[in-house]
């Protein structure tokens, strides 16, 4: 079974930046799309960007502050976040849409697998 897991979250200082990772044993995650979601203290989860098996992307707001890749020669797809603020806080998640389609800026809805997440908190 696919097993997502992130790492790379902490405390970061605002204007910091972080890079997030997402990995999976056995699995070649070049084979799906990948997505990163957030979730803070109270708010429902978000999606935030997206990355076919093709290299295409989508992002939502945080367009320009973050940015996802792949790195398929160490089976990793990364979330690099800029210019981070308290708003960022959160926990992220990565996940998996096993379907092989892309579906582009409704990429976030065909997620089947998840990670469990890593923190992230934005304090000075």
């Amino acid at each position: 079974q696919l097993q997502l897991v992130e790492s790379g979250g902490g405390l970061v200082q605002p204007g910091g930046s972080l890079r997030l990772s997402c990995t999976a044993s056995e699995f070649p995650l070049d084979s799906y799309t990948i997505g990163w979601f957030r979730q803070a203290p109270g708010k429902e989860r978000e999606g935030l960007s997206c990355i076919s098996p093709s290299g295409s992307t989508n992002y939502n707001a945080v367009k320009g502050r973050f940015t996802v890749s792949r790195d398929s020669t160490k089976n990793t797809v990364y979330l690099q976040l800029n210019n981070l603020n308290a708003e960022d806080t959160a926990v992220y998640y990565c996940a998996a849409d096993l379907t092989g389609e892309w579906r582009g800026h409704k990429c976030y809805s065909g997620m089947t697998y998840w990670g469990k997440g890593t923190l992230v908190t934005v304090s000075s």
